[in-house]
């Protein structure tokens, strides 16, 4: 679990940095990030540090595929993380939320 743990930490920086650079990137006129790169991050288990880095940056936010795919990738590694931790099992609470 705790090489999980490592890789969610590691994601989630990186999504956050990656989001930063390129709201830097487009305030300089420079190459921007592709938003498939920055959607792919946030579904590889970065979500939260994009979320992060689209309402600390101000970037993003106004793109209806990001304020939708970003949350959703969000819950579903929510999920992954309950599911990972209850031992490969679906936890009570998702089968009691889903009925």
């Amino acid at each position: 679990m705790e090489i999980i743990a490592v890789y969610y930490i590691i994601i989630n920086a990186a999504a956050f940095v990656i989001y930063g650079a390129d709201k830097f990137f487009a305030k300089k006129s420079m190459r921007r990030v592709p938003e498939k790169t920055l959607l792919g991050l946030a579904l590889l288990g970065g979500a939260f540090g994009a979320f992060a880095g689209m309402y600390i940056f101000r970037h993003k936010t106004k793109h209806l595929n990001f304020k939708i795919l970003v949350p959703a990738f969000a819950v579903l590694h929510i999920l992954i993380i309950a599911f990972l931790a209850n031992g490969g099992e679906i936890p009570d609470w998702v089968l009691e939320g889903a009925l």
